[in-house]
Formats: structure tokens, sequence, C-alpha cells
């Protein structure tokens, strides 16, 4: 390996020997990348998902009768899925719970199969979903993972407070993961 000299020329530094320190600045470079992708990739192989859509709540007020349904289509039935409802809600949202009865409606079925839910949203030491500024976001999960037919599905959800219509409701989702 070359040593470092400096030579003064025309009251300027050179550097002999600079080839190494771009070789090693590349080396930097390539290192950096792999670890970032080596990082990346556990995350990236853990869920993929499949499905998410939201619904803005009119005048966010959540009417009993205003009742989103959520439409998508199941391809792999070997691989199971996990559900959440998505609820947006201002920090003014008055309870710390909320009742909701959940439609389902697999492929080849006429009737939708009814899950009553009581989702808790807050305990004693404040929301359990995540906050920015005075909104609220809480992904819930629904039930166990499970297998699906291939198929078509619609889900729909009714929330049943006694409170109608709900104040301060912003939107409710739904989010399919394939596990």
């Amino acid at each position: 390996m070359k040593g470092i000299r400096f030579k003064v020329q025309s009251s300027k530094f050179k550097v002999q020997g600079s080839e190494y320190f771009a070789h090693k600045i590349t080396f930097f470079k390539f290192s950096l990348l792999c670890l970032v992708f080596l990082v990346l990739l556990p995350v990236s192989c853990r869920t993929i998902d499949l499905y998410e859509k939201d619904v803005t709540i009119p005048g966010h007020k959540w009417k009993s009768d205003f009742k989103p349904s959520f439409t998508f289509n199941i391809k792999d039935s070997t691989r199971p899925y996990q559900f959440f409802l998505i609820l947006r809600h201002t920090e003014k949202y008055n309870y710390t719970n909320i009742y909701i009865n959940l439609y389902v409606n697999p492929p080849g079925k006429d009737t939708a199969q009814k899950i009553q839910q009581d989702l808790q949203l807050a305990t004693n030491d404040g929301w359990l979903g995540t906050g920015m500024d005075d909104i609220y976001e809480h992904r819930i999960q629904i039930g166990a993972p499970q297998t699906l037919k291939t198929g078509t599905y619609t889900f729909t959800v009714e929330q049943i407070m006694r409170e109608d219509p709900l104040d301060h409701v912003l939107d409710v989702g739904l989010r399919i993961e394939k596990k």
C-alpha cells in the first residue's frame, strides 16, 4: 500500500495515493447499502397488504343508517388473512370504546353473517391509537387470522352506539393483510 505524501506545487497541496481514498469511499457506500438492505429485508417479509380502504363519515357525525361497505376479492385460499377495523376520530370523541356490527357476506351466500364487536379505543392513560395533533387512528385487529375461500367478499360496518349520530368520527375503514 502506498503512503500518503503531500507535495507543494504552485502553493497547492496534491495528495498522492488518492485512489486509496476513492476505494475506501466506494467500499463505505457499498457497506452502507448492504446494511440498509439487511435492515429492511425482515420488515418487508412479514405481511402483505391485500386491501385497505377508508370511508369518510359525512359531517364527522356517524349516523346509524350510514353503513360503509367494503368489497374485495380473495384469490389465494391457502394463506391466512388478518382483518383490522380502521377508525379515525378527534380527541373530542366522547367514549373509550365503540360498539359495531360487522356484516360479512362471503362468496356464494345470499345472507350476511353478523358479528357484534365492542372495540376498546382508550384506557385511563389515554387513547390506544396513534395520534397527530387532535386526530387519533386505531387499527383494531378483528379476530384471529383465518383462511378464506376464493371469491368476492363484502364487509359492512354499522355503528350501534346509543348516541346517534355519533359525533367526532372522521373515517372508518377495513384493512386485510395476508400472513
